[in-house]
C-alpha cells in the first residue's frame, strides 16, 4: 500500500512535498503483543497501518491501562507523533493486537511539509479532532455508563471486529480494556453466565444470547 493512499490530500502537496514524505517513510513489522510506541517517552513518527491491528491504550500512575481506540488497515495514529505539535501532550501506547506491518513517516520531516502545507496542516487537524473526540467519548461512557453496560458493548465489538461470537481473551485482556480490576471484570461474567448471556472457559468468552447483550449494551 503506498502512503499517498493514506492522505486524501496528496495531491495538494507539491512534487517536492510528496518526495521529502515517501523518501523518509519506513516499513516496519510487529508481531502480536509487539510495543510500537512507549507513551510520552518517545516521538515515533506518523504510524500508517498497512495490515494488522493495533491498540492505542493510555496507563495510569500505578500501572492500570484502558484502551483509547483500535487501528485498523488504512487507519493512522498521530498521537505518536505528538511531540511535533505544540502544546499538545498526550501519553499514548501503541501495541500490535495482532501481527502488523506499518509504515512510519518521522516525526521531524512530517512537521517541516506540514509547516509549509496548509492542505496537510488541516488534513491533521481533522484526524487530531477525531482521536480526541473519541477519548472524550470513551471518557462520557467511563463516567456515565454503568459497567454491565460497558463489559456488554465490549464484548459485542470484539464479536464483531473477529467474526466470531467466540473470543479468545481473558479477564485481565478485558480489564485492562476497559481500565477495571480483573476480579470486576470476573464477577461481572459470571453473573453474566448465570443470566444465560455467555459461556465461560479458560481464555475463552463465548457469547450465548447475542440479542439480549446487545440491548444490554445500547440501553
Amino acid at each position: 500500500m503506498e502512503v499517498s493512499e493514506f492522505f486524501p490530500v496528496w495531491n495538494k502537496l507539491t512534487e517536492n512535498q510528496r518526495a521529502t514524505i515517501a523518501g523518509a517513510a519506513f516499513e516496519r513489522d510487529f508481531p502480536k503483543g509487539g510495543i510500537l510506541h512507549k507513551g510520552g517517552t518517545e516521538c515515533t513518527g506518523l504510524i500508517l497501518v498497512q495490515s494488522g491491528q493495533l491498540r492505542a491504550y493510555t496507563t495510569s500512575p500505578d500501572g492500570k491501562e484502558i484502551t483509547l481506540y483500535r487501528l485498523f488497515e488504512r487507519d493512522m495514529c498521530l498521537l505518536s507523533a505528538s511531540c511535533m505539535m505544540n502544546g499538545i501532550q498526550f501519553s499514548v501506547w501503541l501495541t500490535a493486537e495482532k501481527d502488523s506491518k506499518v509504515t512510519v513517516i518521522p516525526a521531524d520531516v512530517y512537521k517541516a511539509v506540514m509547516k509549509e502545507s496548509a492542505p496537510l496542516a488541516n488534513f491533521t487537524n481533522e484526524v487530531i479532532a477525531e482521536r480526541f473526540t473519541d477519548t472524550m467519548w470513551l471518557i462520557e461512557q467511563i463516567m456515565w455508563k454503568s459497567f454491565d453496560r460497558r463489559l456488554a458493548a465490549f464484548l459485542v465489538e470484539e464479536a464483531d471486529i473477529e467474526g466470531s461470537n467466540t473470543l479468545k481473551t481473558t479477564h485481565e485482556a478485558i480489564g485492562n480494556h476497559l481500565g477495571s480490576p480483573r476480579e470486576v471484570v470476573s464477577r461481572m461474567l459470571g453473573y453474566f453466565a448465570s443470566e444465560g448471556l455467555v459461556k465461560l472457559s479458560r481464555g475463552t468468552v463465548e457469547i450465548v444470547d447475542e440479542k439480549r447483550l446487545r440491548e444490554l449494551a445500547d440501553e
